[in-house]
């Protein structure tokens, strides 16, 4: 009797990304860049909200996806006294952004369970899986299991070490001074406690926030190695930090930008623009090069209604055409209606009569934008994403860090790159018009400090298209990390 051949062994990896926007984006762009360097299938696993999102992207690519498969992770929100249907922190507001996060505790054995599926049906297990930093239970069924695991960073190196090493260590509460050491970096790198958000100057290893944060990266960091969104040459001291402190290994693979199918917003945020492309595109086109400032605060921040009023005066003072995405301050429901009480009066009528000023309500293209010649500033939160999409078209940055890691990117941005200047820190400070004029004029000069800031932006966007190039026999740093990547997933 003819002995029954065996199956070839396929390589398959399942990737869980945190249930948030800007985790989720790159990691579908992770799985696209494993996909063209390999042949394994890639199963993206989540809660039922960003699987239809990604059903979504996926549905309206160009480019053949075929081996990214989706798979559903139940989930009922209103068990976790959250509203219905929400799995995502996109509509949640930040009150109840930490039910979400300890949720996603729940989500490990519908994952054990699509992990056996797939070894069933393939006769073996997959060859790892891939999760975000804030979700390290996956690296604990991946052991059960006898996976490797990887652990992916959505942020910059220096970010990362910074947000990580201080939710470890809470260096602020062991000085009274408002400067303080964050263990990981050198000596003479000072932080500020204007830099840290409420949650972080208030936790003390007992509040929520840490006791999420801090066990789920301690056990990312007994992953196998972290993956991160940046860029070799752009980052070589954090990234030299981060892998002092991990003890791992870290590849850079960035920059992870939104595929084709997601550069408009109607993709990108599953809602419909606030402006048409054509629209846009037409307006940029009708002004001088580098003569139009960017504004925008990401998908879930936003700043106060006096702040607000107070950016729309140094705007109109400023005399600069601008585009702004703006949507309803903070307190109120971001994805709201606009109120024209929460501006000038009579400010979005003038801006468009004079055609200075372009006002998107809710979502704007930004990839576009920030890629048109006309555009010569970004007015931005400095989320990594947004940081990512701005350098790459050699775009120099306003910071005005709300959330998260933002301000230590600014830091960066600032210190070590010189591509930004600070506006302002969280929506806890007050501004002036004023303020807000002096800092436009820096960046938006032609000369002196703004005209330095666009050349360092410039070398730094010509560092991340060689980081991704492949030609021949020559690879660029992230295409060579890359490669380094999937032989790591392939060894025994």
């Amino acid at each position: 009797m003819a002995e029954t051949p065996k199956k070839k062994k396929k390589g398959h990896v399942v990737m869980v990304p945190f249930m948030a926007q800007g985790h989720i984006i790159p990691f579908l762009a992770l799985a696209r860049e494993i996909q063209q360097s390999t042949s394994f299938t890639i199963t993206i696993a989540n809660t039922p909200f960003n699987i239809q999102y990604l059903r979504s992207a996926l549905s309206s690519s160009t480019s053949p996806n075929h081996q990214i498969r989706l798979a559903e992770l139940p989930f009922n929100s209103t068990l976790h006294d959250l509203p219905p249907n929400i799995d995502n922190t996109e509509k949640l507001p930040l009150t109840q952004l930490m039910k979400l996060c300890h949720a996603s505790l729940t989500l490990e054995p519908p994952l054990r369970s699509l992990i056996s599926q797939i070894t069933e049906e393939e006769g073996h297990p997959p060859l790892c899986t891939i999760s975000d930093v804030f979700l390290g239970w996956v690296n604990n069924v991946a052991k059960s299991l006898c996976i490797r695991n990887l652990s992916f960073t959505t942020c910059g190196a220096y970010g990362t070490l910074a947000y990580v090493s201080i939710w470890f260590n809470l260096p602020h509460r062991k000085t009274d001074s408002d400067e303080f050491c964050v263990p990981g970096f050198p000596q003479n790198y000072k932080f500020h406690r204007t830099q840290l958000h409420k949650f972080l100057l208030a936790a003390d290893g007992t509040d929520d926030w840490s006791r999420f944060i801090v066990p789920q990266i301690a056990l990312s960091m007994k992953s196998d190695g972290w993956i991160c969104n940046t860029v070799q040459e752009i980052e070589p001291l954090g990234l030299q930090l981060l892998r002092n402190y991990l003890q791992l290994p870290v590849w850079p693979v960035g920059p992870l930008l939104p595929p084709a199918s997601l550069m408009d917003s109607k993709h990108r945020a599953g809602k419909e623009s606030g402006i048409a492309l054509d629209a846009c595109m037409q307006w940029l086109d009708s002004k001088d090069e580098s003569s139009v400032l960017y504004i925008s605060f990401g998908s879930q921040n936003t700043i106060t209604a006096s702040q607000m009023m107070a950016l729309a005066e140094g705007l109109e003072e400023s005399g600069r055409s601008f585009i702004w995405i703006i949507r309803p301050p903070f307190g109120f429901d971001i994805n709201g209606e606009f109120i024209a009480e929460w501006l000038p009066k009579g400010f979005e009528e003038r801006m468009r009569d004079t055609k200075r000023g372009l006002l998107v309500h809710k979502w704007g293209p930004q990839l576009e934008i920030l890629s048109h010649s006309s555009t010569g500033a970004f007015l931005s939160h400095c989320g990594w994403n947004s940081v990512l999409e701005s350098l790459s078209y050699g775009v120099p940055m306003i910071g005005w860090p709300l959330a998260a890691e933002q301000t230590f990117n600014l830091k960066m941005l600032v210190e070590k790159m010189g591509v930004a200047v600070e506006l302002t820190q969280t929506v806890k400070t007050v501004i002036s018009g004023k303020q807000v004029k002096k800092v436009i004029e820096i960046v938006m000069e032609q000369e002196g400090k703004g005209k330095a800031m666009k050349e360092k932006a410039t070398e730094i966007a010509a560092h991340m298209r060689e980081a991704i190039t492949e030609e021949g026999k020559e690879k660029g740093s992230s295409v060579r990390a890359m490669d380094d990547l999937v032989r790591t997933i392939l060894s025994p």
